[in-house]
């Protein structure tokens, strides 16, 4: 009669039972340090990425609002001058218009906002051509910065223009002499035609010419599956 053989004892039994170290199952040096596993620089890079991006767009926007004078400048060479009379009814001065038709008021509106619009191309372009890639932080920067150039170019206009004290210069020139009013914006909502001009001209510069964001892999790789303990691939 044969005796029954005995099995073999399972692979590192005798090694857990003396308390020795179990060695790594194979290919677990693979996770996570594997020289082609990919490594998460995000933040690293958003951190100096943003800085950057805000540090260029406050410049933008200081740039564009100290550019507000320029405008300011041009609207009040440009703009039509609106006539006035001053007359001495019963001891009080009072002031009318010359011409009680024209359109001059309105001229002194349009050229204010077809100035605002042209600056807010001119400026998004600049823009557009220093920094293709764009970001929040620079669009923020082309609104705020067109709005404060337009309030600082209608400021300016009117220190530039005639008196804003018609009395006084109704009294200075004399009673039935024409002169000129002060520069007035009657349509405060050409303040935002440097801002609008601005955001819509540079957003039509980046989805024309812009870089493209790339196109995902229409094959992608096949997941890799992690080691089971004795180095055979679990499913």
């Amino acid at each position: 009669m044969t005796a029954p053989l005995t099995p073999p004892p399972p692979p590192n039994e005798h090694s857990s039972y003396q308390g020795g170290p179990v060695p790594p199952p194979v290919g677990a040096h693979a996770v996570g340090g594997a020289p082609g596993a990919p490594h998460d620089h995000h933040g690293e890079q958003d951190g100096p990425g943003m800085m950057t991006e805000v540090r260029q767009a406050a410049v933008a926007a200081v740039v564009m609002a100290l550019s507000g004078a320029l405008l300011g400048v041009l609207w009040w060479k440009l703009a039509p001058t609106v006539p006035l009379v001053g007359d001495l009814v019963d001891d009080s001065w009072v002031v009318y218009l010359k011409d009680s038709e024209g359109e001059q008021a309105v001229g002194v509106d349009g050229t204010f906002t077809l100035l605002a619009l042209a600056f807010g191309a001119v400026s998004a372009v600049a823009v557009f051509l220093l920094r293709r890639r764009g970001g929040v932080p620079l669009v923020a920067a082309l609104g705020v910065g067109g709005l404060l150039g337009s309030l600082l170019a209608w400021r300016v206009g009117v220190w530039l223009g005639p008196a804003t004290d018609v009395i006084a210069h109704a009294k200075d020139v004399g009673k039935g002499v024409t002169f000129s009013a002060p520069l007035k914006l009657g349509a405060k909502g050409a303040l935002l035609a440097w801002s609008v001009a601005a955001l819509v001209v540079h957003l039509t510069l980046t989805g024309l010419f812009g870089p493209r964001d790339p196109e995902p892999d229409p094959w992608p790789a096949p997941q890799q599956h992690s080691p089971g303990p004795f180095g055979e691939r679990s499913a």
